[in-house]
């Protein structure tokens, strides 16, 4: 059986993929305004309109060179994770369940009675952003926050029963989308990444 990655997004990361992918790893959701409509449609026709100029306009994406950023690390590992959330997404539709909220409910099934201190630290999480997505769970009885009977401002986190049944199914989807990393990139190099990135987890 494939092991399985958890990917979790650092918000104290500058990367694109991080901001592009926050509401649906918190699990809520934003519909825009008119008038943010109305300025995203007029920011998209000022770029058509430059598009007719001189300039190279609508070339197809592989006709634009990347120059340095081909040699970027930081680049390359940006564009894989934005692969990777999509596709985990994807595969983990049916459940609802983003990377984050199964990372945190792996990490808590794993080690019960974790405080939200230690789960925030142990995956590089800001601990308000937790906080947001513990509710979320709590919310739909995955996971239990106990408060601690010596420290009344701390909470031992637990899997509800629920929770522990729903975590075994979305493990085994968690497993599929992990069958899709090793189509992608191949096997031998799956476990080669899995090695280099180690240095991080």
């Amino acid at each position: 059986m494939l092991s399985t990655t958890i990917v979790v997004v650092n918000n104290n990361l500058p990367l694109a993929c991080a901001a592009r992918y926050k509401e649906q790893d918190d699990g809520s959701s934003h519909v825009p305004s008119r008038t943010a409509k109305s300025r995203a449609g007029m920011r998209s026709s000022g770029r058509r309109r430059a598009g007719n100029g001189n300039g190279r306009g609508d070339a197809g994406d592989l006709d634009i060179g990347l120059d340095a950023l081909a040699g970027h690390a930081g680049y390359a590992v940006r564009r894989f994770q934005i692969w990777i959330f999509q596709d985990f997404i994807r595969t983990l539709a049916a459940v609802d369940i983003r990377p984050t909220q199964y990372s945190v409910m792996t990490v808590i099934g794993a080690n019960p009675g974790l405080s939200q201190m230690a789960v925030a630290k142990r995956l590089g999480i800001e601990r308000a952003r937790l906080v947001h997505l513990l509710d979320s769970l709590e919310q739909r009885d995955l996971v239990s926050r106990i408060r601690s009977a010596t420290d009344r401002r701390s909470h031992a986190l637990h899997l509800t029963a629920r929770g522990r049944a729903s975590l075994a199914q979305f493990k085994r989807l968690a497993a599929e989308h992990e069958r899709h990393v090793v189509e992608k990139i191949g096997k031998e190099n799956r476990q080669k990444l899995l090695q280099i990135l180690s240095a991080f987890t």
